[in-house]
């Protein structure tokens, strides 16, 4: 309750106060305010608190969000298998239903494999006569060899024996070139010798001329009696010894000549022979080509060639059928279709009885593992963002608990590039939109009690800085 103050009653002025009149709120002033109550403390330490709570948290916020770009357009992804079948047959039999896990390889669709069975066995029997036409062709083709054998081994022993002759003329031949050489060698070697002889003639000669100069004139000195005789007499004595070297001399150059009169004679001889060997080859080899001729005509290469080529035809046949045979097998396994990975059936769109064709979709098998994040993020977003960045995740099914992951790829373009009818800016009537990016999220070690469903919206927010 608030405390009132009552004022006292204004007291008029007699006439005493000169005639005049206080104002009318000049009393007021001289009256108290009333005093105001303070608020309690524990609401003054609760709003301190409310205040410093709102502050820490404004700034975390403001520094998560600098930090941070955010989006939620995001969904988990996973590259779906489509399953088809490669030929037209009608389904047999359904092995899985949907939301049913499986295994690769695992068999999950049988179509009907009557015609395919027996496609197969008149594949099997066409190629089992075709390889028994094979086998016979090239049996006669034996049989022919032997025949043409037989028939020209009497020509090969006159081959043969041509071919002897040959040989042994050639023989002869090599014999008389190397004769021939031999003598040619012989021949230099006896130059040799010629110019070895004739190179000292001029020696002997000039000590022959020196000696006569000598000992005519010791012979004169004698007559004049300048010296005494027995020094003519040993000039004398060095005459005749110069006279029988020069003599020698002329003795050697003409044997050596002779060597090589005899050498170049045996060289003539020696190439006539190699001639006459050569021109005994030619004989022997007019013989051999005489025999050689007898040996082809009784050997005719044309039957042997013949039976080769229809063996030939009828085996290129059998490689044709033995294709056309594995076709059939690959179409009969056509009939039995498998899971291609491990993974859980999710939609199925095939029923037994139904009639498929190549190529139509029969169920989509999501996988077990590999699955990821999609997040559209905004064009205006992607500045800082590269490849292995850290992710905060959040999923919409799973509130409260939080998923890490890192920045696995970054789009090329943007999704309304891959759009079937993309933008033209080229009109004219642009307009300006923001586009938006997928970035491919992977997450790290996600919870094996919360497993990420392909189409579930999750919040992304990747940290750039």
């Amino acid at each position: 309750m608030e405390t009132r103050t009552e004022t006292p009653p204004q007291q008029r002025p007699g006439p005493t106060d000169g005639g005049s009149q206080a104002p009318p709120h000049a009393a007021e002033t001289d009256v108290p305010k009333a005093s105001r109550r303070r608020p309690p403390l524990w609401l003054l330490v609760v709003g301190a608190i409310v205040v410093i709570a709102i502050l820490i948290w404004g700034v975390r916020f403001l520094s998560y969000a600098l930090s941070h770009q955010s989006t939620d357009d995001a969904r988990v992804d996973a590259d779906t298998v489509t399953v088809t079948s490669k030929i037209q047959e009608r389904v047999s039999q359904i092995l899985v239903d949907t939301n049913q896990p499986v295994r690769k390889g695992q068999v999950i669709i049988r179509l009907d494999d009557t015609d395919e069975r027996a496609a197969l066995e008149q594949a099997q029997a066409a190629l089992a006569a075709q390889q028994a036409q094979a086998r016979a062709a090239q049996e006669n083709v034996a049989l022919t060899r032997a025949d043409v054998a037989a028939q020209s081994q009497q020509g090969s022993g006159g081959v043969n024996a041509a071919q002897a002759a040959v040989q042994n003329a050639a023989a002869q031949a090599r014999a008389a070139q190397q004769q021939a050489a031999a003598s040619q060698a012989a021949i230099a070697q006896a130059q040799a010798q010629l110019r070895a002889a004739q190179s000292e003639v001029p020696a002997a000669r000039a000590a022959l001329q020196r000696a006569t100069a000598d000992y005519n004139r010791y012979a004169a000195l004698v007559r004049t009696g300048d010296i005494a005789r027995q020094q003519l007499d040993a000039q004398r004595a060095a005459l005749a010894q110069a006279q029988s070297q020069y003599t020698g001399a002329l003795d050697q150059v003409t044997a050596a000549q002779t060597a090589v009169a005899q050498a170049q004679a045996r060289y003539t001889s020696a190439i006539a022979s190699a001639n006459a060997a050569q021109a005994g080859i030619g004989a022997q080899q007019g013989q051999l080509q005489t025999a050689q001729g007898k040996l082809t005509e009784s050997d005719n290469p044309y039957r042997v060639s013949a039976s080769q080529a229809q063996a030939s035809a009828a085996s290129a046949q059998a490689g044709s059928l033995r294709a056309q045979l594995k076709t059939a097998q690959d179409r009969l396994g056509y009939t039995v279709i498998r899971s291609p990975i491990d993974g859980v059936v999710g939609a199925k769109d095939v029923e037994i009885g139904a009639s498929v064709a190549p190529g139509q979709s029969l169920m989509a098998i999501v996988p077990v593992t590999g699955t990821y994040i999609t997040a559209n993020y905004k064009e205006t977003q992607l500045g800082n963002v590269r490849v292995g960045q850290p992710v905060d995740i959040s999923v919409d099914a799973y509130k409260g608990v939080a998923f890490h992951g890192h920045v696995a790829a970054v789009a090329p373009a943007s999704q309304n590039t891959f759009s079937l009818v993309p933008a033209q800016n080229a009109t004219g009537n642009f307009v300006k939109v923001t586009q938006r990016i997928p970035v491919r999220i992977l997450v790290d070690d996600p919870p094996p009690d919360k497993p990420l469903r392909v189409g579930m919206s999750v919040e992304t927010s990747i940290k750039v800085k």
